[in-house]
């Protein structure tokens, strides 16, 4: 069957609005018309090569859409179901997830490398990070799909698939933040924003946010943010002011720069803990001196995917949008077209009565 998505033919090369021909769901993967998607920044990393998937291929790994067929052998879902997609499932069975951290497994990936679908004119399609939600309609394996929780609508789900639980689990899994505790969020875009929801959801006391753009003070604030810094070479230096010049007990970075990375560090107090969350490239390199690293006692560490188990977080995060404590609609922070990924791909979803989040 012939359905639209938005094609990535090569590493650094515009998507292409095309028709591709998908296959009926074979045992153990199932159909879905897509109602949401989201643009996240990981979708511009893996267009410029950033990060590497096998090409020519349909990207998009956030994503929300009902069931239209299901494959032999999947009996926990049918046609009509509201689905979540989960671009990361775990194994089960390798050595990350033996250890519980499923987030981690070595296996998640190994979807993207396989056809899923061809042109038009016979050329194989991968679906990148699994689950090619770039696309009217997708077939995916059964585990990248998840329930959608009672009164959560479609087109808010889809964001549950990626920037909330992101956010989400570095406040809540990597970085821990107790109650009282101050925070600093490097970076409003989607994640940060749901960063900084998450640490208001923590009962964190002090919420900084820290952005390029003075546009997005009034976005911060209505997310939680108790302060706005406009981030500068004197960003660490006005977070430590607005804490009694100890500097936050963590800070978040949702950019993925060596600038930004080293900032956070840099605005976080003595024993605190800086946890970084944006994808950054190789050429992004961040230096510390032997010194400081044993003089401030802090702690730093990656965050991958928010440190999260969609499976079991998924129902907490919606009952958090159920009682009004998380704003899935207020991540929606700018509706324009990334580079390489066209207006068209919006209006692809929107002929079908769909929605493109932009979650950048």
């Amino acid at each position: 069957m012939a359905v639209r998505a938005a094609v990535l033919p090569a590493v650094g090369a515009p998507l292409e609005i095309t028709e591709i021909e998908l296959p009926d769901p074979g045992p153990g993967q199932v159909r879905i018309r897509l109602a949401a998607a989201g643009v996240c920044h990981s979708d511009l990393s893996l267009s410029n090569g950033t990060m590497r998937v096998p090409v020519p291929a349909v990207l998009g790994h956030e994503g929300a859409g009902t069931v239209v067929a299901v494959g032999e052998g999947v009996d926990h879902l049918a046609p009509g179901d509201g689905v979540v997609l989960n671009w990361a499932p775990s194994c089960g069975t390798c050595h990350a997830c033996s250890l519980g951290e499923v987030w981690l497994c070595a296996n998640a990936l190994n979807g993207s490398a396989d056809v899923y679908a061809r042109t038009a004119g016979g050329t194989d399609l991968h679906p990148g990070l699994n689950v090619a939600a770039f696309a009217e309609e997708t077939v995916v394996s059964a585990s990248c799909v998840l329930p959608l929780p009672d009164g959560i609508p479609l087109t808010d789900a889809a964001l549950l698939g990626c920037a909330v639980l992101t956010g989400y689990g570095a406040v809540h899994h990597a970085a821990r933040v107790r109650a009282g505790e101050s925070v600093a969020v490097f970076g409003v875009g989607g994640v940060g924003l749901a960063t900084l929801q998450a640490a208001r959801i923590a009962g964190a006391s002090t919420v900084v946010a820290v952005d390029v753009s003075p546009e997005k003070e009034e976005l911060a604030r209505a997310a939680g943010a108790t302060e706005y810094v406009l981030a500068s070479e004197n960003t660490a230096r006005e977070i430590r002011a607005l804490t009694g010049r100890q500097g936050v007990d963590v800070a978040v970075e949702c950019v993925g720069r060596a600038v930004s990375i080293r900032a956070a560090w840099d605005s976080t107090r003595r024993g605190g803990r800086t946890t970084v969350v944006g994808i950054g490239g190789k050429d992004q390199q961040v230096t510390f001196n032997a010194l400081e690293i044993f003089h401030w006692g802090r702690t730093l560490t990656g965050c991958v995917y928010g440190n999260s188990d969609p499976a079991a977080d998924l129902p907490v995060l919606a009952e958090h949008v159920r009682a009004g404590r998380l704003d899935l609609g207020a991540l929606v922070t700018e509706r324009i077209a990334l580079d390489g990924i066209p207006a068209a791909f919006e209006n692809m979803l929107a002929g079908k009565g769909g929605r493109a989040l932009v979650v950048f």
